[in-house]
């Protein structure tokens, strides 16, 4: 179940840093799916070594997620507008580079018939499990992430800025942070997870698909909010969305069990966002 959900909760865990202060990225399936496009050309088609693919596609996360922190920050577009922009851009950006086909093993010869290539060694390193099968290396790299990101809001003066910037951004201003820096680091960091996702989807599929990713974040957001973070921001934490990441695994995982069609999952999930809102309404009314 963890590491069907560590790719929604590695973007999930980025788009927390987003909401804590106020904002929203609709861009994160879209990265995802030009990261994972860009991965997989860089390592199967030129050959290129790990650490150096991996490197360009966290680069190209980070500028993408800085990018829309400036729109917001800076220019004062509305972040779903912003990002929407952006979701555009990124998911155009991934056709145009892959040719609109999926990056696959599959090579066109100069005859016109495919032969196929092994996959880079990346691929079975990132996609293997570990402990005699019973955790996989994509689940282990969700977990650190997510413990990691907890233990800087918590314990980091730069983490308690995101909280203060999403619960008073004026007076946080007053008291000295850097609230236009913080709102585009949280999309910067937001960015590099999404292109972590990419990296550790296209490992998952062995492929790189350019349509990857689509409604991937609706399902993020998702995630944060049933754990308990605050859309209106200020509120909330890395470790609750962990909590939402596990809801919404295990329900996936016993609708699944219990042959439920994907479209009575989708309404029930729609269901359980709106009851998560109301009790954090009402929560925040006592």
């Amino acid at each position: 179940m963890f590491r069907q959900v560590a790719v929604f909760g590695i973007l999930a865990s980025g788009m927390t840093l987003v909401i804590l202060t106020s904002g929203i990225d609709l861009a994160v399936g879209s990265v995802l799916g030009l990261s994972a496009v860009l991965f997989s050309i860089l390592t199967i088609k030129m050959q290129m070594t790990a650490f150096a693919a991996i490197a360009i596609c966290l680069a190209t996360g980070a500028v993408l997620g800085a990018l829309s922190g400036t729109l917001v920050s800076k220019l004062k577009i509305q972040p779903f507008m912003a990002t929407l922009a952006m979701m555009v851009f990124a998911r155009g950006l991934a056709k145009w580079i892959s040719g609109g086909k999926k990056i696959s093993q599959s090579v066109e010869n100069e005859d016109g018939t495919f032969s196929f290539i092994d996959l880079p060694s990346v691929f079975e390193f990132l996609d293997q499990k570990i402990w005699n099968g019973q955790m996989s290396v994509v689940s282990l790299i969700f977990i650190g992430i997510a413990l990691l990101g907890a233990l800087f809001l918590t314990y980091h003066k730069f983490g308690r800025y995101f909280l203060a910037v999403g619960g008073n951004e004026e007076a946080s201003k007053i008291s000295g942070v850097p609230v236009d820096g913080i709102k585009i680091l949280s999309y910067l960091v937001c960015g590099i997870l999404a292109a972590v996702a990419g990296i550790l989807q296209a490992v998952q599929e062995g492929q790189g698909d350019p349509e990857a990713g689509g409604s991937y974040e609706l399902t993020a957001i998702a995630m944060v909010v049933i754990g308990g973070t605050s859309l209106m921001g200020g509120r909330g934490g890395l470790l609750l969305t962990i909590f939402g990441v596990l809801t919404i695994g295990y329900l996936e995982k016993i609708l699944s069990l219990n042959a439920v069609g994907e479209s009575t999952r989708l309404m029930l999930t729609g269901s359980i966002i709106v009851l998560a809102v109301l009790l954090q309404r009402k929560k925040s009314l006592t």
